[in-house]
Formats: structure tokens, C-alpha cells, sequence
């Protein structure tokens, strides 16, 4: 295992007991072309993770690490094979399990959750947008915000269809 991800093993395990007490922690920063993104998790990322056994998993890191590419608005979107953080629609067909667990599962089933995360950055809701976090063979979901110079991604569940 690289000491990049070796890092970020150790920083799960530093936030682990932190994330039931508040709506999201941080995990890392990544400045990158003059902007920094701050990646942070939720409860909800941790429970969902393990129950797809993939917390902490060597994808799992992977995909995390990815965050240090940030989110290049000129490549929003991935037509697939990129690693990154690119937005996730609701209009995309066929539907998939990404976008039941996103926007089925969590935006629409939980809007409290979604405000408290929203009111944790200081933002309001809609300007949270629904991203994943990818790398070779997993997906991370979330929610992306971007306030001046920096973006806050906040982790909410896995693609368990999508693992390494």
C-alpha cells in the first residue's frame, strides 16, 4: 500500500469516532490550480461503506485519493473510464444503482439530512450538487459545493455495484 494511502487509512481511523456527532468531518484538503477542495464524510458514508464492505478497502482509498484532482468544471461530466469528481444527474437514463442510492435514496428520502449539510457549510441546499468520486472500480457519492475559492465535497454513500 502507497504512504498516500496509508495516510488516508489513518485519517479514516482518526475521524471514525468524530463522524456520529456531527453532520460531516473533514478528512483532507487538496490545494490544486488555485483552488483547494476539502473532502469530508458523513455517518451515513461510514455505515453505508462497511456494510458494502468496502471501508477502508484499498478502492475505497483509492477513489478517496482521487479527490486530490478536484472538480474541473470544464470536465464536469465523464463519459466514463476518468477518474475524478464529476456531477451525477437525475435526468441520466437508464437509471442506475448510483442514481437510485443519490437521489431516491438520500435527496429525496432525507432532506433533513441534505439541509443539515447544507447549513453545516453554510450554504443554502440548492447549491449543493450530486456528484461521485471516481476511481478505477469504485464510486464514492456525495454532494459538491463551491464558496469563492473552494469547493467542499461531502461523502454520503458508496456504489456497491462499482468495487474494487
Amino acid at each position: 500500500m502507497s504512504s498516500e494511502l496509508s495516510q488516508l487509512k489513518k485519517g479514516l481511523k482518526s475521524i471514525e469516532g468524530t463522524l456520529r456527532e456531527a453532520s460531516a468531518v473533514e478528512l483532507g484538503a487538496y490545494p490544486r490550480a488555485g483552488r483547494t477542495l476539502h473532502l469530508m464524510l458523513t455517518e451515513r458514508f461510514r455505515k453505508r461503506a462497511r456494510k458494502a464492505r468496502m471501508w477502508g478497502s484499498k478502492g475505497m482509498l483509492t477513489a478517496l485519493k482521487n479527490a486530490a484532482y478536484g472538480f474541473d468544471p470544464l470536465r464536469a461530466r465523464s463519459r466514463g473510464g476518468s477518474d475524478g469528481i464529476f456531477l451525477v444527474d437525475r435526468d441520466f437514463q437508464p437509471t442506475n444503482e448510483m442514481i437510485r442510492r443519490l437521489f431516491d435514496g438520500f435527496i429525496d428520502k432525507e432532506p433533513q439530512a441534505v439541509e443539515d449539510i447544507a447549513t453545516h457549510l453554510g450554504v443554502p441546499t440548492d447549491a449543493l450538487r450530486p456528484v461521485r468520486l471516481v476511481s478505477h472500480h469504485t464510486r464514492l457519492l456525495g454532494l459538491l459545493t463551491s464558496v469563492n475559492e473552494v469547493d467542499w465535497l461531502v461523502l454520503v454513500d458508496v456504489d456497491p455495484s462499482k468495487r474494487a
